[in-house]
This record gives structure tokens, sequence and C-alpha cells, in this order.
């Protein structure tokens, strides 16, 4: 502990023993004061300034101490000094007092709260930072609050020591006047009781509800601000109308039909958007004959010899197509319009909050779903426009495998589909301009990836620029600059532009709506999916901040429920468990936070970690490379995040999203009897490791010396 915490500690300690000892706190009752009145006042008439100085030092010293007697030396304020000076010096030294109180909080305890409950005080912390000031002004107002409880706490939170001085200074304002004056009269008083009636205490609570109330209408009306300038139709077609007919408008459609309100879905180009069409389906169903070809290769390592196979790629791209229909019918028109749907083909284009027009027909609707998506981000390259580039949207149409692939993106994206790729016959280059693959990922799951990778002939650019595309004779090419500064050349056939994706906000109203966009280019929304416009709302992608399918379905659901019931009851969506995996071969998951955003964030951990080379079920299939990796809080089992990186971790990881849903720690998954021999083992031999490596070791020798008297 730093000299300045020693010393603050010491302080109030000595404050303490002396407060106790000298039993000082018999100075600071009613029937005393009221004893001293009359002496009191004689020597301020004589003494004026000596007194009055005298007075607000001990003030802010019971009030910086939390010694209890504010509330006397408040009412001794008014008798001595009379109203005027007794507020001015009582409403400073108490807001200088309960400073020096907040402060003391923040440097004794609140590092210590912040690193041990951090995570759990995310929310609160958020919310002080924006609202911490109308938090504090309403407890100020409420005198029935204790103002030196109040005092403490905030010390822990993020409030700026300014914000809390002046707004301590303005809310006690009233409550200290009360007071003061009561202490005009102090001799007449025969307890502190009867100073706050019950009509004046409700005149402070609906007092201190005035911020709140007046922020609540002014979030009210610059809510509707933009919505006035529309005309609200006197009746309407449908409940809702749901624009995208991908994951999100998919599911928020059902969740309508299935409450049994109108809905109308719009979609322009094909059902099962994105993820059926050209993402999740289509690069799993590649992923899945890449491995085929990969398996084939290392049949000898298996026992297996003179295995051998030849690529057809124009036959896995007809069979990548086949599953896409298999599924088709799972998002298609008929089986929506079955569950009273009406689908609408047609390019939607928003003309009001409570209007879509589509090819000609305008469609009337008490709420809107944007749903429409996202695109692949394509970068202002210089000649990148005069090469016929691939994207994750039109790749799918590719039917001769490329000789030479280039990869632009080292995310999610790029790594499943150059593997891919290599797996199947092309010779891959990769290029990034972080210094790893997966760069949101811890560096030692990166680092497995990159070396699967090395050893299946990728090859891997990273921390290299683009500068620039050019064509000619000899072929397309892309000059890169490395780490050191230095150029070079890459020539390829085909490249593969996987850069992440980017929302598809234009074309469809929005611009003409001025409709508020996030740095990022989305529809900026809160928790409840709303936009500007309290009847449009939006999920998925063109939301974000998360471009996951499950995420999108799991926005939905909230968009739709705000979308039909929200004047009842408002939904917010809470993104404190997000899972995601990446495709590779190790595959890559997560949930919760890793090791770099935790220290990035400054948020304790321990580490448990238990590698899949000790795994009998992974040593079988000869495929024991990665690992299970879980933060939890200092001293507990409580999960924070888990990566696991290896066979099947996309699976693997449903154990820590479920315990972390749930509020379960590691100990739940140390007690669950798992199927031996299986990959799920995994992790409650993790589990086991963070139990073991908690035992008491000091128990040991005791134990050792009991067991061994039973011989």
């Amino acid at each position: 502990m730093s000299k300045s915490r020693w010393a603050v500690v010491a302080v109030i300690a000595a404050a303490a023993i002396a407060y106790f000892s000298l039993d000082l706190g018999q100075y600071l009752t009613l029937s005393y004061a009221q004893s001293q009145l009359d002496t009191l006042r004689d020597f301020s008439e004589n003494n004026f300034v000596l007194t009055a100085g005298a007075f607000f030092a001990i003030y802010i010293v019971v009030t910086a101490l939390s010694l209890p007697g504010a509330a006397i030396m408040t009412l001794l304020g008014g008798a001595i000094f009379g109203l005027g000076w007794g507020l001015l010096l009582v409403s400073f030294a108490s807001s200088i007092g309960a400073t020096l109180a907040f402060l003391a909080s923040r440097l004794l305890l609140r590092d210590w709260v912040q690193s041990r409950f951090g995570r759990s005080l995310k929310a609160i912390n958020k919310g002080v930072e924006r609202d911490g000031a109308f938090y504090l002004f309403t407890l100020r107002l409420v005198p029935v609050f204790p103002f030196f409880l109040i005092n403490l706490v905030m010390g822990l939170t993020p409030i700026k020591t300014i914000t809390f001085y002046w707004v301590s200074q303005v809310g006690m304002l009233l409550g200290t006047a009360v007071f003061v004056n009561a202490g005009v009269e102090l001799g007449q008083l025969s307890s502190l009781a009867g100073l706050l009636s019950g009509s004046l205490i409700l005149s402070f609570v609906l007092l201190a509800a005035m911020p709140w109330l007046g922020k609540a209408i002014i979030a009210l009306i610059q809510r509707n601000r933009l919505a006035k300038a529309y005309k609200k139709p006197s009746k309407f077609d449908t409940n809702l109308v749901v624009i995208g007919a991908g994951s999100g408008g998919l599911v928020a459609s059902i969740v309508a039909a299935g409450a049994k309100a109108s809905v109308t879905l719009i979609e322009k180009h094909k059902m099962g958007g994105d993820c059926l069409n050209t993402g999740c389906v289509p690069s799993k169903s590649l992923i899945a004959s890449a491995k085929v070809a990969e398996t084939i290769r290392q049949a000898e390592a298996f026992g297996i010899k003179g295995a051998s196979g030849e690529v057809d790629f124009a036959a896995v791209m007809e069979r990548v197509q086949g599953v896409i229909k298999a599924i088709e019918p799972h998002d298609s028109v008929e089986r929506f319009t079955s569950l009273g749907v009406d689908c609408v083909q047609g390019e939607a284009f928003i003309r009001s909050p409570w209007a879509v027009e589509v090819d000609g027909r305008t469609i009337n609707t008490r709420a809107i779903i944007v749903a429409t998506g996202a695109r692949p981000l394509i970068p202002e390259v210089p000649g990148l426009s005069d090469i016929d580039y691939l994207h994750s949207d039109n790749v799918w149409g590719l039917r001769e495998l490329p000789r030479k692939l280039l990869v632009l993106g080292g995310g999610p994206i790029g790594c499943e589909l150059a593997q891919a790729f290599a797996r199947l016959g092309s010779d891959v280059t990769i290029l990034d301009r972080a210094e790893h693959l997966m760069s949101r990922e811890d560096d030692d799951a990166s680092a497995l990836v990159e070396q699967a990778f090395r050893e299946q002939g990728i090859t891997m650019l990273l921390g290299h620029e683009m500068q620039a595309f050019r064509s000619g004779a000899s072929g397309d090419c892309l000059t890169v600059s490395a780490p050191d500064g230095s150029e070079k050349e890459v020539g390829f056939d085909k490249v593969l532009v996987a850069l992440g994706r980017k929302p598809n906000v234009e074309g469809f109203g929005l611009e003409e709506l001025q409709m508020p966009l996030t740095d990022r280019g989305a529809i900026s929304v809160d928790s409840a999916m709303r936009t500007a416009y309290p009847s449009i709302l939006a999920c998925g992608d063109v939301a974000g901040p998360y471009q996951f399918t499950h995420m999108a379905s799991f926005q939905a659901w909230y968009a739709t429920l705000n979308a039909l019931a929200g004047m009842l009851k408002t939904f917010r969506a809470n993104y404190g468990v997000v899972p995601h995996a990446t495709f590779t071969d190790p595959e890559v998951a997560r949930v919760g936070i890793n090791e770099k955003e935790a220290k990035a964030q400054d948020i304790e951990y321990e580490l448990t970690c238990y590698e899949l080379d000790h795994l009998d079920r992974a040593l079988a299939e000869g495929n024991a490379r990665g690992f299970v990796k879980v933060l939890t809080a200092p001293g507990s089992d409580r999960i924070l995040g888990a990566s696991i990186v290896g066979p099947h971790a996309g699976e693997l990881i449903g154990s820590f999203v479920f315990a972390m849903t749930h509020k379960m720690g590691l100990k739940k998954i140390a007690g669950t009897t798992h199927i031996y021999p299986t990959m799920l083992e995994a992790n409650r031999f993790a589990a086991n490791a963070w139990r073991s490596a908690r035992v008491p070791a000091r128990l040991m020798p005791w134990a050792e010396r009991y067991f061994r008297s039973r011989l």
C-alpha cells in the first residue's frame, strides 16, 4: 500500500480512537447543543470570525471522517449564526467534507473494488459515467439517505471529483436550508425526528424526481423530433414490416407471426440472406470438402496406404450449391407463408416511420424492423477496380480452381477460405496488416493457426500493407510494403477480398430519414434495438456491433418484442455472453473476454489452461493440437471468458456459454459427468485443473501423515 494510503488510514484510525476513547460523541448531541447554546451565541457575538472559522473546520472534519453528529452541527449553524451565515458556512463545509470522504474512499477502496468486481460493475460504471450527476443529485435532494454512505459509495465509481463536489453543493442546499432554519429555533426542539415530517419528505422525493422526469421528457421529445416531420397514418395495413429475409429478418417474422401479429416480410433477392446463400452454409460446405481432401492426404499417418483422391473443384462447388438447396426449404417463402407471414419480393423503400413502399405499393405499418445485413467491404486500393476480384458473395460462382490465390485479410472469413482453397489445391498467399492472423484472439491461439497454415504450405504476409494492384502481360500482381519498409510484388491468378463487411444502409430511405449511424457505418440503436425513430428498429449486421448469424437472431427477438409491445414494456438485449467461432483447422472458439482484452481493460483474472495433447480422444484421432483456456475472477470460479483452440472447438465452447449464461462457475463443470472418451472431457479437465490448483498446499503434509497413520 502506498504512503498516501497509509497516511489516510492513520488519520482515520487516530480520529476514530480519539472519538471513542475521549467520548467526543457527547458533544454532538441535541441536549448538549441546547445546554451550550447561550454560551456559544455570546462567544460568537464577540468573536465572530474565530467562531465561524472553528465551526467551519470542525464541520469539515466531522463530515470527512463520517462521524455521527453532522445533523447537530447543521442545527448549531443556524442557531449560532442565523439562516444566512449558517446556510453559507454549512453548505460549503458539508460539501468540502463530503468530497474529502469521497476522495478517501476512492484512494483506499476503489482500485480493489473495481479489480475484484469490475466486470459485474461494468454496466454500473457506464451508467455513472453517463448519468452520474443525475444519480447523485437525486440522492442529495432526499435527506433520508445517509449522506456519509453516499460519499463512500460514490468514491468507488468513475464519477469525476469536480462533478461530485458541485452536484453535492447544489443538491444538498435545500435540505441544508431546512435544517439550518430549524436550528434557528434549536432551543425549542425536543428531538431530531420532528424536523422531517412526512409531507416534507414527500416534497423532497418529488423534487428529486424532477431531474429524471425532465430527462425523460427531453429524451421523448428528441426521440420523436425526427418523426414529427412525418404524418402518422390514421389506419395501418399491418402491425410490422420486416425489411430483409436474412437470419435477423426471418427470426423477427417468425416471432411476430407466432404472436399472431400481422407481419410483412420484404426481400429483394433470396430468402435466407447471406448466411444461407453466400455465408455460413456455403463456406462450411466448402470447408467440409476441403477437410476430406486433407484427410486423404494424411491417410498414411493412420495406417492407410495407397489412398488417393483427385479434387474436382467444379464438383465441389456444385456440392456447395446442393447443400444450399437442401436447406433452402427451411427459409422458403412457402414455409413462412404457411406460418402466417406475408412474404413480398421486391425492393423496399422507407417513406416515413410508418410507411414502406415496395414496387409502387405503400404499406402502412405500426413498426418497421430493418434487417438488411451487410456486404463485403472493398478497400480503396489503386488498381483494384481494374481487377476481376473475388469476395465472399461472388466466390461461389467459381468453377475453376485458382492456381495462385491471394487472400486479403487474416480475419475469420479470410482464414477459413484461405485454408479451404489451399487444401483443395490452390497455392495460397494470405496478407494482413496485423502481426498475427485473427488479431482479436490471443497470440497463442493465433500461433497455432499460423503453424497449421505453414505446415499446409500457405504463405503468410503479416504486417504487410497493400500499395497498388497492377495488370500486365505476365499477369496480375499486388505491390506490398513489408514491416521493414521494403516493397515487393505478389503475383496471383485470383484475389479474394476478405477485409470485413459493411452494413447495408444505403438506397432504401435511411438517407432521406437522416437516420443516425455509428462510426462503423451501422444503424445506431439502443439496447432495445430502437433507432432514433421510435417506430423503426434494426437488428443483425446492419445494426452491429457483432456480425454473427446467432447474434442477428438474438437481436431479432428483442427488436420484435419491442416493436410489438414496446409501449407496455421495454425488452433490452444483454451482450454479456457472446460466443463466436472460426472454423479453420484447428478451430478457434471463444466466449467472454480473452487475455488480450482483460489486459487492455485492466481486468484482473486467474488463468487455467488444459492442453489437448493430454486428452485421450484427441490422441486417438491424431489431432491433439490445441488447448482449453479459461479466465476466472480472482479467488472465484466465476468464468470471465473461455478460449478453445482445437478440433470441434465451436461445439466445445457451448459448455462455457451455458455456464456463463446461467451464472454457473467452473465447479459445476468439474462436477458434471462427461462420456469417455470424448472431446468434451477437455472442458471438465480444465475445470478440474482450476480446482486442483486451489487445494491448500499447507494441508498436504497433514493429509500425508493421516493416511500413513492408517497403514
